[in-house]
């Protein structure tokens, strides 16, 4: 069982499936669901600090790459556009409650990863964002924790 929770930690850890895909599968693999659900919230949220302090200076870095290059700088011109449009808006308060939803919604590409990258274009400090994250990581686990709940059930 220990090597089945350290597989669902490091699922959550990973980009894009995050805790959305560690959940269900825990409860494929018949494990417990609240040991199931804190580890994977513990996983995903594990990476937030890095992405925040590093991703943005990692496409600033690779906009001029050769290989990286039109990637990174198509990513940076998109996340400064909607981060400004969000911004105007939203304000400062709704940017935070757009953050948290953006995040807590779990349909793909809107986990931990992407929204702490959209954090940082805000401008919102690591704390701000890694609690808006924390809250959104927390209500996507508790949608996917049903969902996948409810699907065993049916079983």
């Amino acid at each position: 069982m220990f090597w089945n929770f350290v597989k669902i930690f490091l699922i959550s850890m990973v980009p894009l499936i995050e805790l959305r895909g560690a959940i269900p599968v825990s409860q494929i693999w018949g494990m417990p669901i609240i040991p199931s659900y804190i580890v994977c919230i513990v996983g995903n949220m594990l990476p937030v600090p890095f992405i925040y302090l590093f991703a943005a200076k990692f496409l600033e870095w690779g906009k001029d790459k050769k290989v990286i290059g039109k990637f990174c700088s198509w990513c940076l011109k998109k996340g400064h556009r909607a981060g400004k449009k969000l911004s105007a808006k939203a304000g400062e308060k709704g940017a935070f409650i757009a953050l948290m939803l953006f995040v807590g919604i779990p349909i793909p590409g809107t986990g931990a990863w992407t929204g702490t990258l959209a954090a940082s274009f805000l401008g919102f400090g690591l704390k701000k964002s890694a609690i808006a994250v924390m809250i959104g990581v927390l209500l996507a686990g508790i949608i996917m924790m049903s969902a996948s709940a409810l699907g065993v059930a049916l079983l």
